[in-house]
């Protein structure tokens, strides 16, 4: 007759444990894309520190397997939650940084595609310099049509970017 375990504690199955060590190889390898100075605000210990920092030096592709493995076991000796939580923290500013560049993106494409856009970025920024920006389009649009290298092109994604930069920060 079977016996069911006296604690309320159900093991965790083989699968379970193998996505665990997994994911906290995973979070390994983000560790390996950190800059030092990243590294140095997570507080990793010396350990587990040490091998991330010779992981970066690793090219041959079946040692650093092994060592992104070997990080991962450090891993388990950690807690991973404040490293994710500090990893989702950049993340996130670097969605929203690509946010932003999106938007100036597509003020840009707004100016060469609709000339009354001009003004409706006018009235938004009244410190802008009109006489500049048109400058700025019609090259843009020239050199569109000639086949042109985009020199104005990103000097108007320039000065939209340094214009909204201005007053995202106000």
């Amino acid at each position: 007759m079977f016996n069911p375990p006296v604690n309320d504690e159900i093991p965790q199955s083989k699968t379970q444990r193998k996505k665990q060590m997994t994911a906290l190889q995973d979070l390994g390898a983000e560790l390996i894309g950190l800059s030092e100075q990243q590294l140095a605000q997570i507080g990793l210990p010396d350990n587990l520190h040490d091998a991330v920092t010779a992981a970066r030096q690793i090219t041959k592709f079946e040692a650093r397997r092994r060592q992104l493995q070997y990080i991962g076991k450090l891993m388990r000796t950690v807690d991973p939650e404040p490293i994710r939580a500090r990893l989702d923290v950049w993340k996130a500013t670097a969605r929203e940084h690509t946010a932003w560049l999106h938007h100036v993106e597509r003020w840009r494409e707004r100016l060469l595609a609709d000339e009354s856009a001009l003004h409706e970025l006018v009235s938004e920024h009244p410190h802008a310099d009109t006489q500049q920006l048109r400058t700025l389009i019609r090259n843009a649009l020239r050199e569109r049509a000639m086949n042109k290298p985009p020199k104005n092109y990103r000097a108007l994604f320039q000065t939209l970017r340094e214009l909204l930069a201005a007053r995202r920060e106000a």
